[in-house]
């Protein structure tokens, strides 16, 4: 499933998919959810978890301000906070809009 049309609508990016289906994220959660190494932190080779803040889900303000698309399989965001390294895979988004929808995320 790969998105057809993606257009900001008030403070939601909203994505119609090839399926038919729609999503929307709020800017704040999507930025929470950012599956960046930044955002979330990366792990070294005895798993250390290193970096990132995780734990942080509080963008107050945050706007999205542009987005691409990479290859053929996710989209990567633009922020007003200046954020931007991370890659959010379609098969993520599907899901995020989920845990949204379930009040998880």
């Amino acid at each position: 499933m790969r998105p057809e049309d993606i257009q900001i609508i008030g403070q939601e990016v909203a994505i119609r998919w090839s399926d038919g289906s729609e999503d929307y994220f709020p800017f704040e959660k999507l930025r929470a959810a950012s599956p960046s190494a930044s955002n979330q932190g990366e792990r070294d080779l005895f798993g250390n978890l290193i970096g990132g803040n995780p734990g942080q889900t509080h963008f107050p303000g945050v706007v999205v301000t542009g987005w691409m698309p990479v290859g053929g399989y996710a989209i990567q965001f633009r922020f007003s906070d200046g954020h931007a390294s991370g890659l959010y895979p379609f098969s993520y988004l599907k899901d995020l809009s989920k845990a949204i929808a379930d009040g998880r995320a």
